[in-house]
């Protein structure tokens, strides 16, 4: 059954006349007449009693009404819908990244935000070694990394940069320095997150490479654990600046640079090369593209 031959059959029922119904759908009687005789014929019922004048409907009819009125009205929400995706109405764009990603990632999401405050945004966590194949079978529409994916399926855009600091309180002894160097951190009461990610390993390896060692005395579940543990004068911690740029300006933490931990990484925003993207993750990737 086609919609329109349905939306004649309410028509008709409701008017209960073929010629009113024609004029207020702007049609031909014989054409709502045909109509009406191809639903008859798909289903094998009659759907009106042709014996009578006032288009009464049969007992085929009076069922086959409620289901009419119920699919035209889904198909209504349905064009609605539509029209409310188009115009940036609704939609959802989900991203990837890990916890210190996030905090790369905030300053997009409040502009897109502002330009689409009725797109939702989710973003989940997902490893970062995990994040070019969850792009690439279309689990998440974007992610955050500070490396360049090999995949060859895979695009990236430049959010920004971001270094690898060690965060003391105010009063520890570090705090008055410029720059440390491995060992001097190496010394202290290290907290570090407990989940493997990039920035650990870059740090392990920077340690490994000097043949020198890491004091790690404590390991926390988040980074925000992380800074007020170090806020406290539990310890020190080596992470990406960005994750303490609140804390850092308030003068809760200091930020110290540590040289040989090397160069600030570029964060880059992840996406799939070709295919089809919904409205809202374009319009996502357009403010990407435009940040500076």
């Amino acid at each position: 059954m086609q919609l329109p031959d349905l939306a004649a059959f309410l028509a008709v029922a409701a008017d209960r006349s073929f010629s009113a119904a024609a004029r207020r759908l702007h049609r031909t009687q014989p054409a709502i007449s045909q109509a009406v005789r191809r639903i008859e014929d798909e289903i094998g019922e009659r759907l009106f009693d042709r014996s009578s004048r006032d288009g009464t409907l049969t007992e085929a009819g009076r069922l086959l009404q409620d289901y009419a009125q119920r699919l035209l009205g889904l198909a209504g929400e349905a064009q609605t819908a539509m029209r409310e995706l188009q115009q940036m109405r609704r939609g959802r764009v989900i991203i990837g990244a890990n916890e210190a990603a996030v905090h790369s990632l905030l300053p997009h999401i409040e502009r897109f935000a502002l330009a689409h405050p009725q797109v939702a945004v989710e973003v989940r966590r997902v490893p970062s070694r995990q994040v070019a194949g969850a792009v690439l079978d279309r689990t998440i529409d974007f992610g955050i990394v500070t490396f360049q994916p090999g995949d060859r399926g895979i695009q990236t855009v430049p959010l920004g940069s971001d270094d690898i600091v060690l965060l003391t309180s105010p009063k520890h002894p570090l705090a008055t320095k410029r720059r440390v160097t491995l060992e001097e951190v190496g010394r202290q009461i290290v907290i570090a997150h407990n989940d493997p990610s990039p920035t650990r390993d870059r740090v392990l390896r920077a340690y490994e490479r000097k043949h020198t060692s890491i004091n790690i005395q404590v390991s926390l579940p988040s980074l925000d654990g992380i800074k007020r543990a170090v806020e406290m004068g539990i310890g020190v911690a080596l992470l990406p600046r960005r994750c303490a740029l609140t804390e850092i300006s308030r003068g809760g933490l200091v930020a110290v640079k540590v040289p040989e931990l090397g160069a600030a990484r570029q964060v880059r925003l992840v996406f799939r090369r070709t295919g089809e993207r919904s409205r809202a993750a374009e319009a996502f990737l357009e403010i990407a593209k435009t940040a500076k």
